[in-house]
């Protein structure tokens, strides 16, 4: 196992009353459009069908302004422990949280856009110290992505999944966790699968819920769903996906919105919340409002706007984007959330990851597992885990 180094420091953030203030008083000043055209549509996906509907925007405005507690959130991210390292001169933030039991395993949890570690804070005590003692316990390490929350905003490209991922063996080495396993969805289910394609002497083992199939498969001999689910997910890339494309080619362009507004960053942010979750009409059916405002008033107190929607820019279609012949031969459980955005089938699945042990098709749940079901999430999270463990010991 690797040493922990002095490299690792201790990390406090603490949002001045002025930002505070300065943040209230532009929600108060805010210029709003008109009413979308589909305005007084019953409840359901119709009614978002132009972006967020203006009265649910107010609604949630209001209650950033008047109601949320962003104090809270810091105090929440010191109880799990909040921490700083520099790696290839970018400052990393990230949580960690040790497991008090002996046999716990190393564990790196990777977020995606948008969003940050507020995604994992409501399961990292449940995956340090579970109750059920027959259930694996994990060392738990969150990171921030480059140029999102407490991270170092990268100056110059090149800080794409390949280095992300790179990056995250060393962070893990210098806290003394020579061989880990990782789980990720969205862009960190993409750096999970470099870490298990690039690095298996280090990675015992992945859990993700972004299976990435190999370029040129066809449809034949696949199920019905799962030909449905190619059709939702070829779907989405060519209707749903404008937002992508703005990040990976102008971030610079949307991200003066992003850092100057608070409520553009918010529109911009819960429109997706809302799109991609498993729910009727809005987020909140399933999602904590104060959850989904800690995730959208990081990005505001530490302006990562721009800078988080680059990694779009370094990873998606570029020099960077995840290698057609990457292959992972560590154990691989995969879940496949029903109302997640794209969806890759198994068959599809087995030609990157050649070791699925575990293959997961829960009931509910849509892109943000651990926010919209946390309690089924850490569930399927320790047994796919747990079967990737038992594939190592056994092999």
């Amino acid at each position: 196992m690797s040493r922990p180094t002095s490299d690792v420091q201790a990390f406090e953030a603490r949002a001045t009353d002025a930002d505070l203030d300065d943040l209230r008083a532009r929600l108060a000043a805010a210029r709003l459009p008109e009413a979308e055209t589909v305005h007084g549509a019953a409840p359901g996906p119709r009614r978002w069908g132009q972006g967020v509907p203006l009265a649910d925007l107010v609604d949630v405005v209001n209650y950033w302004r008047t109601g949320y507690d962003w104090r809270s959130f810091e105090a929440r991210l010191d109880r799990i422990g909040q921490f700083r390292t520099t790696i290839d001169g970018l400052g990393i933030h990230f949580l960690h949280r040790r497991s008090p039991r002996a046999d716990a395993t190393p564990l790196i949890l990777t977020h995606g856009w948008p969003g940050s570690v507020a995604e994992f804070i409501d399961v990292v005590d449940e995956l340090a110290d579970p109750e059920d003692a027959d259930a694996p316990a994990f060392h738990v390490v969150v990171p921030s992505l480059p140029g999102f929350g407490h991270s170092d905003k990268p100056t110059t490209t090149g800080w794409g999944v390949e280095k992300i991922a790179a990056a995250w063996v060393e962070l893990m080495g210098r806290l003394g966790y020579g061989t880990f396993v990782a789980h990720g969805g969205d862009w960190g289910g993409v750096i999970t699968t470099v870490l298990g394609g690039r690095f298996p002497a280090h990675v015992l083992g992945i859990h993700t819920t972004l299976a990435q199939e190999p370029p040129g498969l066809t449809t034949d001999g696949l199920t019905e769903v799962e030909r449905r689910w190619t059709e939702e997910t070829r779907d989405f890339w060519r209707r749903r996906s404008a937002y992508a494309k703005q990040q990976a080619t102008r971030p610079q362009t949307i991200g003066y919105s992003l850092v100057d507004s608070p409520v553009g960053l918010l529109a911009w942010i819960l429109d997706k919340f809302a799109e991609w979750s498993d729910t009727e009409d809005s987020p909140f059916e399933t999602m904590s409002i104060d959850r989904i405002l800690d995730d959208v008033t990081l990005y505001w107190l530490t302006r990562t706007g721009a800078s988080a929607a680059r990694i779009y820019y370094e990873s998606h279609g570029g020099v960077n984007a995840l290698d057609p012949g990457l292959r992972v031969d560590v154990p691989s459980a995969i879940s496949v959330y029903p109302r997640d955005i794209e969806k890759c089938p198994r068959p599809w699945a087995q030609e990157r990851y050649r070791r699925i042990v575990r293959w997961g098709s829960p009931e509910s749940g849509g892109h943000f597992p651990s926010l919209e079901v946390p309690q089924y999430f850490v569930k399927d999270l320790q047994e796919g885990l747990a079967a990737v463990l038992a594939a190592r010991a056994h092999r």
